[in-house]
């Protein structure tokens, strides 16, 4: 089965999560323009090319209306209802992450990474030291 983009559900978790993990270590390390002197040509191609079309003024009014949702106390009165209404919406919202189908397919790639430590998500919250 491929994507619409051709790739395998393999090959496009790998591309859009495993490599977000070395994009993300490179940009903390030595900035983006650092990142972008340790990937390819082409990834910096797309960077330059493609980024402004997808992170365009539609996402900065989006980003903007949340930040402004978090400055009036919005969100935290939305989250307080959330949490005396018992969570039904947060955790409709939970589940329906949990069947992304790129969880499935995450699952059966890392299971095949030896080098990542396995981690058991249920119940208590993990523990990353």
């Amino acid at each position: 089965m491929l994507t619409e983009a051709g790739y395998s559900p393999e090959m496009a978790y790998f591309e859009c999560l495993h490599e977000l993990k070395l994009i993300v270590d490179l940009m903390n390390e030595a900035g983006i323009a650092g990142m972008r002197f340790s990937i390819s040509e082409t990834a910096k191609w797309g960077d330059v090319k493609v980024g402004p079309k997808i992170i365009d003024a539609s996402v900065k009014k989006r980003m903007k209306a949340a930040l402004k949702d978090i400055q009036t106390g919005k969100f935290a009165k939305e989250w307080i209802k959330e949490t005396e209404t018992g969570y039904k919406n947060f955790n409709k919202l939970l589940k329906a992450g949990e069947k992304h189908p790129i969880e499935k397919t995450g699952a059966r790639l890392r299971g095949l990474m030896p080098w990542i430590k396995k981690r058991d998500i249920k119940g208590q919250q993990a523990s990353y030291s």
